[in-house]
């Protein structure tokens, strides 16, 4: 599988791996079948992508600071956006709002390319270092505006968007191939609809509370 967990550095220590295993049983019982994304979960050592002060809330399930203002989401809310997706392995992913690089390694397990774009530049340096050293090759970092998306790369086959937008911005709409998924939080301030967009239509999987999706950079 393209962009597996390679090397055997903090993530693969008893401690660790028992509370992944944990968090695991966890999604099962709140109904997450899909056995990709349940590999991926139970795969990615998210502790990696936490701060060393918060180590012990790494499987918790809440979101958990990065910095600046900024959380990496709960295990839940990243299982429900890669559900959410129905990845088969093939596809070709942008995710919007990458912070700590956790979520595009759990992507990076279910699909065959993830473009990740932070706005931030020590976070989006941070995420590529660490997905660097955990063996990711098939997640591009960027830092871009993620309102812009990457028209570069596009169209993509799944759109993932960690940031509470007031809608789901036109520039993704129009970088999203003509049968792909997308997912946003769509609301005001931090509170809103998790909205899965495909085929013209939206529907609401959950409410939410994202940090909120914001344009330009922050270098």
């Amino acid at each position: 599988m393209a962009g597996r967990h390679r090397r055997g550095a903090p993530g693969s220590a008893p401690r660790a791996a028992d509370a992944r295993a944990a968090m695991v049983a966890r999604l099962r019982r709140k109904g997450l079948t899909d056995p990709r994304v349940l590999a991926a979960m139970h795969t990615v050592p998210r502790e990696r992508f936490i701060p060393e002060q918060y180590a012990d809330m790494a499987y918790a399930d809440r979101p958990v600071p990065i910095g600046s203002g900024q959380t990496v989401s709960a295990p839940d809310i990243v299982a429900l956006t890669a559900s959410a997706l129905t990845l088969t392995g093939s596809e070709s992913v942008l995710e919007v709002g990458g912070g700590s690089g956790y979520a595009a390694a759990v992507l990076a397990q279910c699909a065959s390319r993830v473009i990740s774009i932070e706005r931030r530049a020590h976070l989006a340096e941070r995420a590529r270092a660490v997905l660097g050293d955990l063996g990711y090759d098939n997640v591009e970092v960027r830092h871009a505006d993620g309102m812009a998306g990457a028209p570069d790369a596009a169209p993509f086959d799944a759109i993932a968007v960690a940031a509470m937008a007031h809608e789901i911005p036109p520039a993704l709409l129009d970088q999203l191939a003509a049968d792909g998924i997308l997912v946003c939080p769509v609301g005001d301030r931090s509170d809103g609809e998790f909205l899965r967009h495909g085929a013209g239509r939206s529907e609401s999987l959950s409410r939410v509370s994202f940090v909120p999706l914001v344009e330009g950079l922050d270098r």
